[in-house]
């Protein structure tokens, strides 16, 4: 292959003359180095684990110190990391601010091109988490996983007991709790007499034993009976997987590095009573607060799962951004400010794909309801603004919190719905009177009416 350039621009000054930059394939990497280096300043490499080495070794012979690449699917992790392992400094470039250029459409272009934006110090790095937190957040991404194959099967089940009429989920409400799984257990194991099914009733359960008798008189088929134990079957396999994982995270979490400078203090009481559904086995709360110092969950909308899924996406320091305002840019809940001549066009906020800003919505949905100053905040901005507008400023605000708790050890305290909306009425009156005065008028309370007996 001849020696190929990309264009030379001499108002720029080259600020990493050893960048390379590879542009990744699936079956094919294209990587290019800076043309004084070689001859052959772009070549092509196979995916195969041998072909990632021979990458390296040729990165080492040309000089390269740092390597760029673009985040394509997940075929840039193997190649991420036995760089990474071969002692290069290696960015993960998104491609929608890296390639955005029209006339360079070929793989040897495209490296070629990438590696001068990263000479010049034009490209900026994605986040990606330390090694203990890529750990940690790829065992939690599998146990997710299982959660939602086991879901599947608790359909499947669900289906097979209404293709027999047996329709348990209109008198118990999960039919993987403790009545539920009893009779499909019993029904699997060859019981079909409805007094007997309905004698497995929990003593928690809202529904009566002549209620529950009723539903269970359904129409037995061989089939339907075969699917309902392969569902049940597969049910407690993947049960039983999550639990090996939760195992695996438990490990992950207690390698962490602890974050928090001093004695930590005692672990505040629960917010939150009793056990969240597909929650991990072992005490998430108490596991992280040795980690971090600080208690998330009493951050309003974050339990433990869901914290422990932020520190598994984010990680338990957070200094690579260098305040709230950055971070909450980063997860795309900040809103924009798209200026033409000095006017807002648009601050309309970017859509994300980031898990870590689908939490957080879905933290701040769960608070539409609730006697919180967050919850007040979400009333008032759904009523105005709608509700999807809510759920992203909300969002914000906690995500804020959560910043806040893990970088500086801020603890939270809610000053209650009440509070939240004198204050809000407080700052609407001061600003009725800003206005009125602007104005040249004064305004005065409205005098209450007079009982009437």
């Amino acid at each position: 292959m001849g020696k190929v350039t990309t264009g030379d621009h001499p108002d720029l000054k080259m600020v990493n003359p050893s960048a390379a930059a590879i542009d990744i394939g699936s079956t094919m990497h294209m990587a290019a180095v800076n043309p004084s280096a070689t001859d052959t300043p772009v070549r092509a490499f196979g995916t195969f684990t041998r072909d990632l080495h021979d990458l390296a070794d040729w990165f080492r012979s040309c000089g390269v110190t740092s390597v760029a690449m673009e985040s394509t699917g997940v075929y840039w992790i193997p190649a991420f990391e036995i760089l990474e392992q071969h002692g290069f400094k290696v960015i993960l470039v998104n491609a929608r601010y890296a390639k955005n250029v029209p006339g360079r459409k070929t793989d040897v272009s495209d490296a070629g091109w990438l590696r001068q934006l990263h000479s010049y110090g034009l490209l900026r790095g994605s986040f990606r988490p330390e090694a203990e937190i890529a750990t940690l957040r790829a065992y939690m991404r599998q146990r997710e996983r299982l959660v939602e194959y086991a879901a599947a099967h608790i359909q499947h089940m669900q289906k097979a007991l209404m293709e027999m009429n047996l329709q348990v989920h209109h008198v118990v409400s999960d039919i993987t709790g403790a009545t539920g799984m009893r009779i499909i257990r019993a029904i699997v194991a060859g019981e079909r007499d409805p007094d007997v099914l309905a004698s497995f009733r929990d003593t928690r359960c809202h529904s009566s034993v002549e209620t529950i008798r009723a539903a269970l008189v359904g129409n037995d088929r061989a089939e339907h009976i075969f699917a309902l134990t392969q569902s049940l079957e597969l049910y407690d396999t993947y049960q039983t997987m999550m639990k090996d994982c939760d195992h695996k995270l438990e490990a992950a979490i207690a390698t962490l590095t602890v974050k928090a400078s001093g004695a930590i203090a005692a672990l505040p009481k629960a917010r939150m009573k009793g056990k969240q559904v597909n929650a991990p086995s072992f005490d998430v709360r108490a596991a992280l607060h040795g980690v971090i110092g600080v208690d998330l969950t009493q951050i309003h909308g974050l339990g433990p799962s869901l914290a422990l899924k932020l520190i598994a996406e984010c990680g338990t320091d957070l200094k690579a951004w260098s305040s709230a305002k950055h971070f909450t840019s980063w997860l795309c809940l900040a809103p924009g400010t798209k200026i033409s001549g000095g006017k807002l066009l648009s601050s309309r906020t970017r859509r994300s794909s980031s898990r870590a800003a689908a939490l957080l919505r879905l933290a701040a949905v769960t608070l539409g309801r609730s006697d919180t100053a967050l919850g007040a905040f979400y009333r008032r901005l759904s009523a105005r603004a709608g509700k999807q507008k809510a759920v992203t400023a909300t969002a914000r605000k906690i995500a804020v919190l959560f910043y806040n708790a893990l970088r500086f050890g801020m603890t939270y305290n809610d000053p209650g719905a009440a509070a939240y909306d004198e204050r809000h009425r407080t700052r609407v009156l001061a600003n009725l009177h800003r206005r009125a005065q602007s104005l040249g008028y004064i305004l005065s309370p409205t005098p209450k009416a007079e009982a009437v007996s």
